[in-house]
């Protein structure tokens, strides 16, 4: 039974600093491309990071430099670091996975409940 229970969430001053997490059951993590995805009242949702399987990171401009991802392999849960929070950060923040069946069918198949960072 896959699930993705993120937490760490809460409401922060402009320039705080928050570490979500992500923790992984019924799957092995680090086999996984895994992203954070955030979704701000009335806007569509937002791809901010992602950790391939050998560990390669990328990040969304808006976050580049403030926003850290990694992952526990031994715990099986992902995080996100981030500093210096803006009120454009303000979320409600999901991880998920992703599936890359081939390039033409890619998908995430697994969604976390989100969590709600509020920058204020």
């Amino acid at each position: 039974h896959v699930q993705l229970v993120e937490s760490g969430g809460g409401l922060v001053q402009p320039g705080g600093s928050l570490t979500l997490s992500c923790a992984a059951s019924g799957f092995t993590l680090s086999s996984y491309w895994m992203y954070w995805v955030r979704q701000a009242p009335g806007k569509e949702r937002e791809w901010i990071s992602s950790i391939l399987t050998p560990g390669t990171t990328s990040y969304a401009d808006s976050v580049k430099g403030r926003f850290t991802i990694s992952r526990d392999n031994a715990k099986n849960t992902l995080y996100l670091q981030m500093n210096s929070l803006k009120s454009e950060d303000t979320a409600l923040y999901y991880c998920a996975r992703f599936r890359l069946v081939s390039t033409s069918n890619q998908f995430f198949d697994y969604w976390g409940q989100g969590t709600q960072v509020t920058v204020s």
